[in-house]
């Protein structure tokens, strides 16, 4: 097997055998530490070992001609004698131990395509990413000795073209012509074995197998025979020719660990196990057949081989075979006794893909346990064998790789990273762990040879099953071999080897494309042990870091040197700019993460020093680390360098934001302090004061002396001295807390020292050099003026920290009683800033542990100087300083009458609202509330929060509801919206006595409406008390008809808590036609509503009669348009009530609507005036087109004919109204006889094309079934049938029963297509007849019962008669239906007739609105399809 441990560069030089082996005799432990390491080694030596092990190999980019000293012809090799009795020894013993490969490894991934090296005209293809990320990971090499070798047989001695390969210590290449070319370490050829002429007679070479120690090989013919040969001398030791049925090619022949047992496969599916025995000096082979190709054919075999030193691993003495058949894999144990420890299905896989299984040791828990790799497609399993003290074998599911492409060969490198070849021929390295795809390779060039000849047994006559032929299509099983870690790749004229490239290795060739920066990220990826397939570091950190790093480190010096080198000398400086901040701000990075300043601030910055765009793009990278404190080390030169080049560049915010993390004690204070002053950097120049100089008072007096003079003139400050005022204050309070400004903490010996030096500057009576009438404590003063609230809290955090100590009670007292004097004895500062004073000693003395004193008489003076009545200026504010007076604790300090009389006084309600509230009189609140022009809309959630939420005694509760009760005129005034809502929450039951007080109409009915109105949101009157007080909603109709009459009609159609008879008594009171007609109708008064509506009528009607010559044009349209509307609700209430009468009473109320039309048109032709005659007739054909569908036609043209306008004279005015009539007959006629017509077409075409389609017979696409992949001539059972859909698919009954196929429609069972139906197979085995009817994968099914004495040629089909549509007749009929591409013929002429209908369309139910159902004709996507149904071939 192959290991995961640690290979050093071969440096491009091939094969190399002497270094993949070992001499341990380590423990398992130790060997588990070796594996455990991060990095795969292919060896087990350690590292001095490994050394003298290397051999000087050959570099196949130099030589063309084996390196040996007198190199053999192929004559001379092929005429030796087999009793020759010089015996070949390799060059180096240690050759002979193979405890570190897998010699025998069948699935193993392909391989590059370019040449040893990485030359320019062979690139490998590699996926972008994955290259970024990992660099080459896998180094593919030529081996020219054995290629040239290979090609040189094939001309000379007519070997053939090479069939197979086995790599172990040797090299061992099969031919087409029988031939085995033995080549050693050093590519030489060493011995050919067998002949031509019995190459004719055994065929080609199909398989090879060397053992453990390289003394044997074995060979599998074409033809089925096997030859075994001595190595060391070249002998033929055994030719067996009766191990297997004659007549079948061998396919694999696999050594075990036991070098008297072998395992051989041929091409009839059946695998035997070969012991090789000799007695009396006479070899023999005893054959055991271990599975019957009968029972399946076995495709892929894959012995278990253990290393040496794990020969005592307790899953050795199992002899583990691995076999790989067309539908499942098997775990077999050979010894002690044949025993079969797993089966494993593929489940759906492609019959074309090819099986493949590989083995490898794996630590998984701490214990090493071999795992077994198997796939046949595009999902690789992993199972883990594991053996319990019981003596039995477990073998355990792993986690599935999931690919997207087919394989054809699988190889483990090591431990964690596997080969995967696809079918196109593409190398994929995996990190198994991660299953991340390290790098992809193209290795079509190759040309790999392929072993699909032996497979189909071509050389026997081809007698194979079809389906292993299928898979020999892509079988290589034979032309890839692993071993050590390289994997071996047989072409056609090539030999090929591939193996992981050393870290170096990967680094230097990303150094060599100039990807420096993947280099970089690759090198780091080692140094933090997060890459993939690493080769040849230690596995001890700190080692793996201390030469990774040292790796780094060269490569930033070199990247520096390219960066100057490569550096554009013309074009603009942007350019230049652009090239090194692409490449400086890597190399900063590297060094910072691997700690070495001294490299960056030494070497790297002494020679970008060289290049002034280099520099000052490097001092900018160091900007984000010096904000991160992540610079230590920096020296005083590039500090300096540093600081005058922001101050070039005028970047003094980056600089000033470097200042204070800098370490400046080695720069010139003085220097950089005057800097910062003259470009404002005032953050910079405190911290250079304070760290450089440990001075915390001369920043605060520079900063002083800038504001104060501004302020104590009076004048107002500049942005630029508020900002210094800012910082100042900062300051200060981080100076009193301790901490460093602008950020850090003060050494913790100097805090007392700062906070004493701090209050003793804030506390001078006088400045230094102060003038004479200079006002005492002016920096208490000044910070005073410049904003009071936020001096105060920085005083009031830096109480919070004082110790009660009595230094600490002084100070304080004596800050207190210098803010009582220079606020209360001066009349400069606001009431705002008197008021933020005395809440900040409010709280202070309001501390349990206060031990402040401050004269009451002073918060006397303060309540009256903020309650003065006489001063109207700043009411609010006033009020507002007070209130947090009180809040803050202040309330102690007043006598609570007192302050209560002088806060009405003051109109300060809120004041009175926070008194009252501490003395629980809640309902003097309301009257507060009321008050305050400010907050009047806030006493409604104040009554509701009152009476709500809990908290409240009754007694409380009850004086604010007879409060709120009390004022609820005055509240309902304020807002009657919200006056609804709370007498709906709190006053439903004294809605009377509320409705009672209110004497203004107009807001009763505010009130009403928004108090009864259903649409508002908000509480809602309960409805049982509307229904046993109904004169409430009658008074609000009654309100609206006289001040919003529009509005009562909508209204009515909800409001439903009224009598019927007192509403229509005050609807005649105000006269209100439409509303009385409603009420009428809903009563059932169809007459009484309709002489109404007739009523309001003839009222519009009557100014029209009048002869009006004079009038006006806009007169005249408004009289018209009043008739227009009357009439249009007229004709409404016929046609809403019209469908609910018979012929008489229809008659009763569409004749006198059309009489009341027709009559004032007589009038008018007896008049002078014209002005209306064209407009009425106009209104009466409106009457009459819709009486029409109620009224028969004689009906009303014998009363037209009757009257005088229309009956005399030559039918002139009435012509078009009978053409239109005769007209609409025609077009219904014609409708009916056009939709009988197409109905029966429709009907005639499909009920065709459905017999047409299911008498149709079915023709099957494949002759296998679609689930099991079997032929349907091999049955499970007698019972199986055979089902074949009309989409082409065939299963057999019982399989398709398994995959829940048969569902009931109809009440009874139908089946349906398994893989049409694909995307369903989550449903449960039922389905209703709807889900069935809808499915559109059914087919037509023939079933054929096929019994087990039936011949091959039997075609019988089972019938089945139904009595109603199956799935499948119903999907064909779904077909033709969907031919329309739009809605059915049968659904347009419903709608029609829905549309047209007079009974249905003209039904109305004014008292649920009108119908809301969807047409299929407001369809965006309606269309209507002309063209004849298509024709549909048979």
């Amino acid at each position: 097997m192959e290991s995961d441990l640690g290979e050093d560069d071969l440096g491009g030089k091939g094969w190399d055998p002497g270094r993949l082996s070992s001499t341990q005799s380590g423990s398992l432990g130790n060997l588990e530490d070796e594996l455990n390491r991060s990095q795969p080694r292919l060896g087990l030596l350690d590292g001095d070992k490994e050394l003298d092990a290397k051999q000087e190999l050959i570099d196949d980019k130099e030589f063309d001609i084996p390196q040996v000293d007198t190199p053999p012809t192929l004559e001379s090799i092929l005429n030796e004698t087999d009793d020759e009795d010089e015996t070949f020894i390799p060059e180096d013993p240690v050759l002979l131990n193979v405890e570190t490969i897998d010699t025998h490894s069948c699935d193993t991934s392909s391989l590059a395509s370019s040449d040893s090296g990485d030359r320019a005209h062979k690139r490998k293809k590699r996926l972008p990413d994955a290259f970024s990320r990992h660099g080459s990971v896998m180094r593919h090499s030529l081996l020219k000795g054995v290629s040239s070798q290979i090609v040189s047989a094939a001309d000379k001695v007519d070997a053939g073209l090479p069939t197979a390969i086995a790599v172990s210590n040797l090299i061992a290449v099969g031919t087409s012509h029988g031939l085995a070319l033995i080549f050693d370490t050093n590519q030489a050829l060493r011995l050919c074995l067998g002949s031509t002429a019995v190459g004719a007679q055994y065929g080609a070479v199909s398989a090879l197998s060397i053992n453990n120690d390289c003394s044997r090989l074995l060979c599998g013919f074409a033809k089925g025979q096997i030859t075994m040969w001595d190595l060391a001398g070249g002998k033929l030791l055994r030719s067996i020719t009766d191990a297997h049925p004659p007549g079948t090619a061998i396919l694999h022949i696999k050594f075990t660990d036991d070098p008297t047992l072998a395992i051989c496969n041929d091409s009839g599916g059946s695998v035997f196990e070969l012991t090789f025995k000799r007695v009396m000096g006479v070899r023999t082979c005893e054959s055991r057949c271990l599975f019957s190709g009968s029972k399946g054919e076995v495709c892929c075999i894959e012995p278990l081989h253990t290393k040496a030193e794990m020969r005592d691993h307790p899953i050795t003495q199992y002899s583990l075979l691995a076999m790989a058949s067309l539908t499942k894999i098997l775990v077999i144990g050979l010894k002690p006794s044949l025993k079969v420890w797993m089966t494993f299905p593929y489940g759906r896989m492609d019959p074309s893909s090819v099986p493949l299984l590989a083995w490898h040791f794996v630590i998984l828990q701490g214990a090493l346990n071999p795992m077994l790799a198997f796939c046949r497609g595009d999902v690789v399993h992993f199972l883990l064998v594991k053996r319990d003290e019981s003596g039995a074998i477990h073998i355990n599911k792993q986690k599935q790789l999931h690919l997207h492409y087919d394989l054809i060969n699988f190889t483990w490198i090591n431990a964690r990273t596997v080969a995967l070849l696809d079918s196109a021929e593409k190398l994929h390295v995996i990190d198994r762990q991660t299953q991340e795809e390290l790098e992809t390779l193209e290795i079509s060039d190759v040309q790999l040879v392929y072993n699909s000849s032996h497979f189909k047994s071509l050389a026997t006559g081809g007698n194979v099953s079809q389906a292993l032929a299928l898979v020999g299509e892509k079988a290589c099983y034979q032309s890839i071999s692993s071993y050590g870690g390289q994997i071996f790749y047989l072409g056609t004229k090539s030999v090929h080897t591939m193996m992981l490239r050393n870290w170096r290795e990967r680094v230097d060739h990303l150094l060599k494309q100039d990807c420096y920066n993947e280099a970089l990220a690759l090198a780091w990826s080692f140094h933090e042990g997060k890459a993939k397939a690493v080769v040849g570091l230690s596995g001890d950190p700190k080692k793996r870091k201390s030469v990774v790093a040292d790796k780094i480190i060269e490569i930033l010096l070199q990247y520096t040197d390219k960066a100057l080198r490569k550096c554009p000398e013309q074009g603009k400086i942007q350019v230049m700019e652009q090239h090194f901040q692409d490449t400086v701000p890597v190399m900063v990075d590297y060094c910072l993460l691997l700690q070495r300043t001294d490299i960056l601030f030494s070497q790297m910055y002494d020679k970008l020093s060289e290049n002034c765009v280099a520099k000052g793009v490097f001092l900018e990278c160091l900007e984000p680390y010096l904000l991160r404190d992540q610079l230590p080390g920096l020296t005083a030169h590039v500090m300096k360098d540093l600081l005058l080049h922001f101050q070039d560049r005028s970047m003094m915010e980056n600089m000033e934001a470097c200042i204070v993390h800098m370490d400046i004690t080695s720069l010139d204070i003085q220097q950089i302090v005057q800097m910062c002053w003259e470009h404002r950097l005032y953050d910079a120049m405190i911290y250079v004061y304070n760290s450089g100089t440990n001075d915390f008072i001369s920043p605060m007096e520079k900063l002083f002396k800038a504001i104060s003079a501004p302020i104590s003139s009076g004048k107002s400050l500049t942005d630029e001295q508020v900002v210094m005022g800012n910082k100042l204050l900062v300051y200060i309070s981080s100076s009193l807390a301790g901490r460093a400004y602008p950020l850090g903490d003060i050494p913790e010996d100097l805090v007392p020292l700062v906070k004493n030096q701090v209050f003793d500057f804030l506390v001078r009576l006088h400045t230094p050099e102060a003038p004479h009438d200079e006002e005492v404590y002016p920096y208490i003063r000044t910070l005073l003026h410049f904003d009071t609230r936020e001096f105060l809290n920085v005083l009031a955090l830096t109480f919070e920290d004082f110790t009660n100590d009595k230094q600490a009670v002084e100070h304080q007292q004596r800050i207190v009683d210098i803010l009582l004097k220079v606020m209360v004895e001066n009349s400069d500062f606001t009431p705002s800033q008197v008021g933020c004073l005395f809440t900040f000693l409010a709280r202070q003395l309001a501390k349990p542990d206060n031990t402040l004193f401050v004269n009451r008489v002073l918060f006397d003076q303060v309540l009256e100087f903020l309650c003065s009545p006489d001063d109207d200026s700043r009411h609010s504010e006033r009020q507002q300083v007070l209130l947090e007076l009180l809040q803050a604790g202040g309330i102690v300090q007043f006598e609570e009458n007192r302050l209560i009389h002088l806060a009405e006084r003051a109109q300060f309600y809120q004041i009175c609202e926070f008194m009252y509230e501490r003395k629980h009189q809640y309902d003097k609140i309301i009257d507060c509330y009321m008050q305050d022009p400010m907050r009047k809309q806030e006493v409604f959630n104040y009554i509701h929060n009152i009476l709500s939420i809990p908290g409240y005694s009754p007694e409380e509760k009850q004086a604010t509801w007879g409060k709120a009760m009390r004022h609820m005129e005055e509240l309902i005034t304020l807002s009657p919206s919200k006056g609804a809502d709370l007498v709906c929450t709190h006053f439903s039951e004294q809605l009377c006595e509320i409705i009672a007080k209110l004497q203004d109409q107009l807001l009763l009915y505010r009130f009403l409406r928004s108090l009864l109105d259903p649409s508002r949101d908000g509480a809602q009157v309960p409805p049982e008390l509307l229904q046993s007080q109904p004169h409430i909603t009658e008074l609000f109709i009654d309100l609206m008809c006289q001040y919003d009459p529009a509005e009562v009609n909508p209204l009515l159609q909800i409001l439903e808590h009224y009598r019927l008879e007192e509403t229509i008594q005050i609807a005649q009171k105000h006269n209100h036609y439409e509303t009385l007609a409603y009420l009428l109708e809903k009563k059932g008064d169809i007459e009484g509503a309709f002489k109404v509506m007739l009523k309001r009528l003839q009222d519009r009607l009557s100014p029209l009669i009048r002869d009006s010559v004079d009038s006006v044009d806009h007169e005249q349209a408004t009289s018209i348009k009043d008739v227009e509307e009357a009439l249009a609700e007229t004709i409404s209430l016929c046609e809403r009530t019209s469908h609910t009468l018979d012929q008489q009473q229809r008659e009763a109320l569409w004749f006198p609507l059309l009489e009341v039309m027709m009559s004032p048109q007589k009038l008018l032709c007896s008049s002078n005036s014209q002005l209306y005659s064209a407009s009425l007739k106009s209104l009466t054909m409106d009457v009459l087109n819709s009486m029409a569908p109620y009224i028969a036609l004689p009906s009303i043209l014998q009363r037209i004919l009757q009257d005088p306008v229309y009956g005399r004279g030559k039918l002139g005015e009435i012509q078009g109204l009978v053409l239109g009539m005769l007209d609409t007959f025609n077009y219904e006629r014609t409708l009916l006889e056009t939709t009988t017509n197409l109905l029966n077409q429709d009907l005639h075409w499909s009920l065709c094309n459905l017999k047409a389609s299911i008498t149709r017979a079915l023709v099957p696409k494949q002759d296998f079934c679609c689930i099991c992949l079997q032929q349907y001539k091999r049955r499970q059972e007698a019972s199986d049938e055979i089902i074949v859909f009309s989409c082409g698919h065939l299963y057999h009954s019982l399989c398709l029963a398994g995959k829940d196929c048969k569902v009931d429609a109809g009440g009874q069972s139908q089946w349906i297509c398994y893989r049409c139906n694909s995307s369903s197979k989550g449903r449960s085995g039922h389905q209703s007849g709807t889900d069935v009817k809808r499915s559109r994968t059914s087919s037509l099914v023939q079933v054929r019962g096929a019994s087990i004495h039936s011949s091959r040629e039997e075609t019988g089909k089972k019938a089945i008669s139904e009595s109603v549509l199956d799935p499948q007749q119903l999907q064909a009929f779904d077909q033709f239906c969907r031919l329309y591409k739009g809605t059915s013929r049968l659904a347009l002429l419903s709608e029609l007739c829905r549309s047209q209908s007079p009974e249905k369309s003209r039904g109305y139910n004014p008292f649920h609105g009108g119908p809301t159902s969807s047409s299929v004709f407001q369809n965006e996507n309606f269309q209507l399809h002309l063209a004849p149904p298509p024709i549909v071939d048979d």
